[in-house]
């Protein structure tokens, strides 16, 4: 049997870049929408985010995938936690990811996934918008949470589009200053740090990457034309927005049915599969009609497990032919 490749997080920085992971996870999005990627609805378990016990203010997330392409096959358990976990200084994210060999089942790899959920989370986005404003080079973006998310957010959207003005505003003031500074080399306009969250409305693409547990976007706010992502399991956006959007995009229909901002409407049976434009995957092969410009657009991109799968089994690939990490024999 053959060992079993590790990779840290510093080793994984050095084998992949923001660019890399936009260009892997599209591919990956095209597999979805042509049947050769296969993603199961994400497993939750509650650690006290919601629920009164445990009580460590945190959850996990199972996620399994099979990715055509790259025929490879794969686990994502990732999370975040609060309490103990922030008191000792370490980041919301922890996550590791597992590949094996899909035909005979070895593990080939244990790597990081702090790092790559980062990165894909941002170029999910990135991708999605390449799609929906095909006749546009340049946007202005409205950023709610500038933190690790938020910064891989705005690169991966600046490796698509000019971002001629970028809006953030953060419950923290000190990080959306330090956002500012810090930021700047991918926007090719101003950045104003707002102390309003309304002020963020005035983009033409909102991105919301909060730990909010109300939703606080309102409809009166968005102008027609405008695109929102409220990514994640949260509901950031209230629920007349959602209700009276022109299109609803999702990553996947299931888990956006039961998880995120559209988790209450289909409990009470107010939005159901039927009101769904389609996928990011119906999307990036041609499978969903025509949006109009003047539409108001949200998608909602909870997160699937293929897509870090897909940029794992590269940076693997590139790990091995580069002598890079270590590697253990579990048998």
């Amino acid at each position: 049997m053959e060992e079993t490749f590790l990779l840290s997080q510093e080793s994984i920085k050095e084998l992949i870049t923001i660019k890399d992971v936009v260009e892997i996870c599209e591919q990956t999005f095209i597999g979805f929408g042509e049947g050769t990627t296969i993603n199961p609805a994400k497993v939750g378990l509650d650690l006290g985010e919601q629920s009164s016990f445990p009580s460590y203010q945190g959850f996990m997330n199972a996620m399994p995938a099979y990715v055509g392409w790259l025929d490879t096959a794969g686990i994502k358990w990732a999370g975040g936690l609060l309490g103990e976990r922030q008191k000792r200084g370490l980041p919301f994210i922890t996550s590791l990811i597992m590949l094996i060999n899909p035909e005979i089942g070895n593990f080939t790899a244990v790597l990081d996934g702090a790092h790559i959920t980062n990165l894909r989370t941002g170029s999910q986005t990135s991708i999605t918008l390449k799609y929906l404003k095909k006749d546009s080079k340049s946007i202005s973006l409205g950023l709610y949470g500038a933190g690790a998310q938020g910064r891989t957010q705005t690169m991966a959207i600046a490796e698509n589009f000019k971002i001629k003005e970028l809006f953030v505003y953060d419950i923290h003031p000190e990080a959306a200053e330090a956002f500012k500074e810090e930021m700047s080399e991918y926007v090719e306009g101003d950045i104003h740090a707002v102390s309003d969250p309304k002020e963020v409305a005035q983009a033409n693409v909102i991105v919301a990457v909060t730990q909010a547990k109300e939703p606080f976007i309102k409809k009166e706010w968005i102008q027609p034309g405008t695109i929102i992502f409220p990514l994640g399991s949260y509901q950031e956006v209230e629920d007349d927005l959602i209700l009276g959007a022109d299109n609803i995009i999702v990553d996947h229909v299931e888990q956006c049915l039961h998880r995120g901002a559209l988790k209450k409407l289909s409990d009470t049976n107010q939005f159901t599969a039927d009101d769904i434009k389609g996928t990011v995957g119906d999307l990036v092969v041609g499978k969903i009609s025509e949006i109009k410009n003047d539409d108001i657009t949200i998608a909602l991109l909870i997160g699937t497990g293929a897509l870090d799968i897909a940029v794992a089994q590269v940076v693997y690939e590139r790990a091995v032919k580069k002598g890079i990490g270590s590697s253990f024999s579990f048998v």
